[in-house]
């Protein structure tokens, strides 16, 4: 298990400082993040917590898993790496989105 979790289903007035001090309790906190929308600045009601060693993101985990968080049931997992596929890059098919066949020669068989 690594040290960062995931933590879902947070509340939209849950800050990064709320989120810290929740999670501080089980040991040193290094990072707390809630992950915001861009456009709007809105709560996405998710964040991460990544602890300074794994011992503490284990027990912070048993413990918040399932708990209440400004009012609403958190869920609490180990997170998972980013890939490094998909995402919103240009697409290599020149743009087209039907995503069918530009052609080629005609060839009897």
């Amino acid at each position: 298990m690594g040290r960062k979790l995931f933590v879902g289903g947070l509340s939209w007035g849950t800050r990064d400082q709320g989120l810290r001090t929740a999670f501080e309790k089980f040991g040193q906190v290094e990072e707390a993040k809630v992950i915001m929308e861009r456009e709007t600045g809105r709560s996405r009601g998710f964040g991460f917590v990544t602890f300074a060693n794994q011992e503490d993101a284990t027990r912070a985990m048993a413990a918040m898993n399932g708990a209440t968080l400004d009012g609403r049931t958190i869920r609490v997992n180990e997170a998972e790496d980013k890939g490094s596929g998909g995402g919103g890059g240009p697409r290599r098919d020149g743009g087209r989105r039907d995503g069918g066949f530009r052609g080629g020669r005609d060839e009897e068989f």
